[in-house]
């Protein structure tokens, strides 16, 4: 299994790149957002690839970051969603706007990436809501990106960052608020919608605040 690449982008395509890595190249699929965050041709990338094995095909697909790779993994688990379908919904999302759209059974947000109609993006909300809220908490100690250096050189890592990127998740904060509600006895499916809709409203809430502003959510209404 081929579970990580650096190397030289020779050529960008308009859905991949072919990546030299000491005189093998390898076609990497990526999603739109993956492939304005790269460098240009000619330059080191790093990505995390998922390989997919058919009878008649052999295709490597490329993420910037673990979290990304993982989110991949889980949204072409459900029927429907092959791995076109999956970089178009983390390319008009990104992993963190995946995982907030998911916990809050957001599906009009879904249905932003091409090709997602109305019932596969339902499909996909309610078949994965009950794993946004161990996703949101990965966040947490995964890596930020998969970090490029030239493949004989101790040179600085080259992050490969995707460009227009959303206002991401903050991951302490956003793991330490679920933590602390699921302690007080609340379900993960509910602390991750309370969390994800708290972060929603103060993206840069400390712990704390966002604690206090899902309790408020999850309160008994009336």
């Amino acid at each position: 299994m081929i579970g990580k690449l650096t190397g030289v982008i020779d050529m960008r395509g308009q859905d991949h790149v072919l990546l030299d890595v000491r005189g093998v190249g390898y076609i990497v699929y990526v999603s739109d957002r993956t492939l304005m965050g790269l460098p240009g041709r000619g330059e080191v990338a790093a990505l995390y690839t998922d390989l997919v094995v058919r009878e008649d095909l052999l295709q490597l697909y490329g993420f910037p970051t673990l979290l990304e790779k993982e989110w991949h993994r889980v949204l072409t688990s459900v029927q429907g969603v092959g791995a076109k379908a999956s970089l178009a919904i983390l390319g008009a999302l990104g992993p963190e706007g995946v995982a907030r759209a998911i916990a809050l059974g957001d599906s009009s947000a879904l249905r932003k990436a091409p090709g997602v109609g109305p019932k596969l993006a339902l499909r996909i909300a309610n078949e994965l809501k009950d794993k946004a809220p161990a996703l949101m908490a990965v966040m947490e100690t995964a890596p930020a990106t998969a970090s490029a250096a030239a493949p004989d050189a101790d040179s600085a890592p080259v992050p490969a960052t995707p460009a227009a990127a959303p206002v991401p998740l903050r991951p302490n904060a956003t793991a330490d608020a679920m933590s602390a509600l699921t302690n007080l006895g609340y379900g993960p499916s509910d602390a991750a919608r309370a969390v994800a809709e708290a972060q929603a409203v103060a993206p840069d809430a400390d712990p704390a605040a966002l604690i206090r502003a899902a309790l408020r959510l999850l309160a008994p209404k009336g």
